[in-house]
């Protein structure tokens, strides 16, 4: 073992100690971060609806031409385009998360000046304007997009320097950048899925949960044999000592197959098992979760990850419930709802979930990831419904149009979430993070979040979907 750790990971546990017994930052910091994410898609949207309608034009006439010569030009073309959204989003994104993150309040004002002036300017030259016939439909592939690229760009950047402390995981009780990634994941999927769009099963119920649960089962086996064959640094207090994040999503899959309920019910469901969970918790369970001591068998090792199930259960469930209600309800084949309405309605629940975070954060129990308790999973809910919120404001810019770099994250979402993972082991295999410059630090992250993105846009190009949940 000692010659792993000279070859692999000499410094395992000094990366550790870096993301241990942290306590987060503001919920108002991590609202004002977030929001520019949001507001960088739709300057995106704004300022470059015609590059991309050719590029979308392009496309079209490649599949009537099979020539390799027009598939080059073709795919420079598109690589072109992607480069840009990266520009446009992914390189901002990470600029302030890194390096501007001191500055944020003023650049989250700065770019919302900058967004109402794009999209004055550009309605006042537009005579008229219709609402896309799939309006929500992109604004919620932009979500779903958005919270992606904010995940893959955290889980490298949080073991340099350069990455604010504030913005890593909380050890027990807090709010941070990254709290969000796991749940804002579960909610996201919840919303757009089948039980969302209530479509019914073609096959039995444990022959749905076998096909969407062995994918998961065997990343988050793969995970943890190849953590342990090269001695990968793990952060115990998150999951447990073997858990990781695709067991929880298995674990949440297997739930929601065996438990059938129709849409429109299964926020009922979800409220009274995060009510009955966190009424556990606060009779004790927290304490045990929290501690730090563990026995020999696999459910003390692995306490973290196993008893937060039932706080990602509720909340999946609750995302079934809020995707159907807000845009597949009363509709047939999962179509999209798409009024005026059903904005109003998303901000409406954005609000109601901020007060009862702040309502149960104050007088109930702290947000706590860890646990995924009550207070986490509707601060969850309220952020994440803030941000779809201002997406949907894209269906007020003329000639607003997804980008190609949301296309391609969209259409392979944890596949790009794998691929990210891959390159994160390789740069801490290769790379002293702990002790790398911050001209180093930030030019690794540019690398590696380019990287991924002409990756997953190649994919994409080529017709490639790899779909695991």
């Amino acid at each position: 073992m000692d010659s792993l750790q000279g070859s692999f990971n000499p410094n395992k546990h000094l990366k550790e100690q870096f993301v241990s017994n942290l306590t987060g930052s503001s919920m108002l910091e991590i609202s004002a971060l977030l929001t520019t994410v949001p507001i960088l898609v739709l300057l995106r949207h704004s300022i470059y609806s015609q590059i991309l309608t050719d590029a979308d034009a392009e496309e079209a006439s490649l599949k009537k031409k099979d020539s390799a010569m027009v598939a080059s030009k073709n795919l420079n073309a598109y690589l072109v385009t992607l480069v840009m959204d990266f520009v446009f989003i992914v390189l901002p994104t990470l600029l302030l998360f890194t390096v501007l993150s001191e500055w944020i309040y003023l650049w989250t004002i700065l770019l919302s000046m900058l967004l109402v002036v794009s999209v004055a300017v550009k309605r006042s030259r537009c005579l008229s304007y219709l609402e896309a016939p799939n309006s929500f439909r992109t604004s919620i592939s932009s979500y779903r997009v958005a919270m992606m690229i904010v995940t893959c760009l955290c889980i490298l950047a949080v073991d340099f320097r350069i990455f604010p402390r504030a913005f890593a995981k909380t050890e027990t009780y807090g709010t941070s950048l990254m709290d969000l990634g796991v749940g804002s994941f579960v909610l996201v999927n919840s919303i757009v899925s089948r039980q969302a769009r209530n479509i019914s099963l073609s096959v039995n119920w444990w022959k749905a949960a076998l096909k969407s649960t062995t994918p998961l089962l065997l990343l988050g086996f793969g995970r943890l044999v190849s953590t342990l064959s090269v001695d990968y640094q793990v952060h115990v207090g998150e999951y447990g000592v073997h858990w990781n994040f695709f067991f929880t999503l298995a674990g949440v899959s297997i739930l929601t197959s065996t438990v059938n309920v129709p849409p429109k019910y299964s926020g009922i469901l979800g409220s009274v098992i995060l009510v009955g969970y966190q009424i556990w918790l606060t009779n004790g369970l927290n304490v045990y979760l929290l501690s730090n001591e563990r026995g020999m068998d696999i459910i003390s090792k692995n306490k973290e990850g196993i008893f937060s199930i039932f706080g990602y259960w509720g909340l999946y469930l609750i995302g079934v419930q809020v995707g159907y209600y807000l845009f597949f309800g009363n509709r047939s084949s999962g179509m999209l709802r798409s009024n005026n309405g059903t904005r109003i309605r998303v901000w409406l629940l954005s609000i109601m979930f901020w007060f009862l975070t702040l309502l149960l954060d104050g007088h109930v129990e702290r947000i706590s990831r860890r646990m995924c308790n009550l207070a986490y999973v509707t601060w969850v809910l309220a952020q994440n419904l803030q941000l779809l919120a201002i997406l949907m404001l894209s269906n007020y810019v003329p000639g607003s149009k997804i980008s190609a770099l949301e296309k391609a994250f969209d259409r392979n979402l944890l596949a790009s979430f794998l691929l990210a993972n891959v390159l994160t082991g390789l740069v801490n295999l290769s790379v002293d993070t702990l002790f790398a410059s911050s001209v180093l630090a930030l030019l690794i992250l540019i690398v590696y979040a380019l990287a991924l993105s002409v990756v997953v846009g190649i994919i994409d190009f080529y017709g490639i979907r790899l779909k695991f949940w």
